[in-house]
């Protein structure tokens, strides 16, 4: 059941004006309001630098390990969120992708623990299992000093007797999983949540907006006490999907952080090419000949296309790998930590790889195929670019539907993406 829904993601999922005066009187209005907003971005980012995250009154371990990593100031969305998250508050949080909501969960949940033997304290669940081992990264990061906290994460493509044995000899305190191996391991009764206390969705929509696997959620919902918080997040949220959200939730906190058609990536160059298919091959060996980065993200539209495209360019000896649901789990998590820990630079991708994965040296993506629709256009180049670095896209387009969505694009964030240049500078998409 799990794998089926996983290969769900592998196939879906970012003007001239008259010179008449109304024209110009709107025109004139979205200069201001685009002034306004940018006046509002600014009030926030010096509240938020005013402060750090000490002034959350985190507990001295959990602290500690956020300044081991590096981190001194919260970003908008952590200034907004934990504090009421950590009080207990039901909180629907959408944010664009790269501006550290993980963190915001992975903080709260560590910050009310008080691990009990034996009881699930938090549970979490994801729509992927790459995000699924991502979030369970984050927590070893920052329970560093916290080594009675247990957790574990559990998803399809593991034997199943494996994740009972781990529940049966050593019960975590937070359980991150995948929705259908989550409720497998609910119904067979050795994964018990009578005692959670927080209950976390992340990329919310994508697992409410498919009836199957909203149905798993309801189920392993039901399984947990009445009285719990709840805490939602995502970077794309429907009007259609926030009532569902909002029945999980008891007077929940909303924070929409550059919300609808204020949604922009600040620090990322958006370009496009129009070109053949048959040219696309050509086109991205030279990109990768002549383009700076770091660690690049090429994505396309079906995992034989994601294959043949990698054969391809190990055949021109770039040293790519890929990812995609026709791999194995092992070999899968396998490739994405080994990319994540920058052992390899080049990789190609299905959509599966295009939500909440963070890969923080990724500064370049190319939609080889363009996407279906803005929000998993916005999702694909959130991977550049993520918590206010410098980045670069480049979308491939051959066809009307193509061209559609780039429309579709700029109308709804309110970008204007310009035609690849024939020569760009590295600084503007690179980070010193």
């Amino acid at each position: 059941m799990e794998e089926k829904k996983d290969d769900e993601f592998d196939l879906a999922e970012f003007a001239a004006y008259d010179e008449e005066e109304e024209d110009n009187a709107e025109a004139a209005e979205t200069a201001a309001a685009a002034t306004d907003e940018k006046e509002s971005d600014k009030d926030a980012f010096r509240s938020m630098h005013a402060a750090g995250f000490k002034e959350f009154l985190l507990k001295p371990e959990l602290l500690r390990a956020i300044t081991d990593c590096g981190f001194e100031h919260p970003s908008q969305v952590q200034h907004e969120c934990i504090p009421q998250a950590i009080l207990g508050t039901d909180v629907i949080c959408q944010t664009k992708s790269g501006m550290g909501k993980t963190a915001v969960f992975v903080i709260a949940a560590l910050q009310q623990i008080e691990p009990v033997d034996g009881e699930v304290d938090t549970i979490i669940m994801c729509h992927t299992r790459e995000l699924a081992f991502q979030i369970f990264h984050e927590f070893g990061r920052f329970k560093k000093y916290m080594p009675n906290v247990k957790v574990e994460v559990f998803y399809g493509g593991v034997p199943l007797k494996t994740h009972k044995a781990i529940l049966a000899k050593n019960p975590p305190h937070i359980v991150i999983g995948t929705p259908g191996r989550t409720l497998g391991l609910v119904n067979s009764g050795d994964l018990k949540l009578d005692k959670v206390k927080h209950f976390v969705l992340d990329e919310c929509d994508k697992m409410l907006e498919a009836l199957d696997m909203r149905r798993d959620v309801q189920e392993v919902f039901r399984n947990t006490p009445i009285s719990k918080q709840t805490l939602m997040f995502s970077a794309t949220l429907s009007e259609e999907v926030k009532p569902v959200v909002k029945k999980f939730m008891h007077n929940p906190l909303e924070v929409y952080v550059n919300q609808s058609s204020k949604l922009t990536l600040h620090g990322l160059q958006q370009y496009y090419i129009q070109l053949e298919e048959a040219q696309k091959n050509r086109k991205l060996v030279d990109l990768l000949d002549s383009l700076d980065f770091n660690q690049v993200v090429i994505f396309v539209s079906k995992v034989s296309r994601a294959k043949e495209l990698n054969r391809l360019l190990v055949d021109c000896n770039f040293p790519s790998a890929a990812i995609h649901s026709g791999l194995k789990q092992d070999e899968r998590i396998s490739i994405y930590k080994k990319f994540k820990d920058f052992e390899s630079r080049i990789m190609v991708a299905t959509n599966i790889f295009g939500r909440g994965i963070d890969v923080e040296r990724v500064n370049v993506v190319i939609n080889y195929d363009m996407a279906e629709d803005a929000d998993t256009y916005l999702h694909r180049v959130g991977r550049a670019g993520r918590f206010g670095t410098k980045g670069l896209s480049v979308s491939f387009i051959t066809s009307d539907e193509d061209t559609e969505c780039l429309n579709a694009v700029q109308e709804r964030f309110l970008v204007d993406i310009q035609t690849l240049p024939d020569t760009i500078d590295a600084s503007t998409y690179m980070s010193q």
